[in-house]
């Protein structure tokens, strides 16, 4: 075989192999476009159903709350007051300063939320 002829069937070798790592690459474009398209759908449809059952969650808790409420509203109060506690003092160096007299802290009053009675 002459220099020429090899030199012709390397060049020709060079050129498929060129052509097919061309035609890879743009598969693999593809493939990953697609992957990604996917990807977006499913995020898209998770935080959907995500949204769906948070609502549902939150109605069930409106409900429950106006059940409380509409059975007992005093103690409804108490729940909601408790909550605001526990929101308002979340680690031990939390302040507020506040008056006694405050709504704020009228279940750390007596029941019906009046100062403590002086005996």
């Amino acid at each position: 075989m002459s220099a020429t002829r090899c030199s012709a069937h390397a060049g020709e070798r060079k050129r498929i192999a060129n052509e097919q790592r061309s035609t890879g690459s743009a598969e693999a474009e593809r493939i990953r476009a697609d992957a990604e398209r996917q990807r977006e759908i499913i995020l898209a449809e998770a935080y959907r159903d995500a949204q769906r059952v948070r609502g549902e969650g939150d109605a069930k808790s409106a409900g429950i709350y106006a059940a409380a409420f509409s059975q007992n509203p005093e103690f409804y109060f108490l729940l909601r007051s408790m909550e605001a506690y526990r929101s308002t003092f979340r680690g031990r160096n939390d302040l507020m300063l506040l008056e006694a007299n405050s709504d704020f802290l009228r279940y750390f009053r007596d029941s019906m939320g009046r100062g403590a009675t002086k005996k």
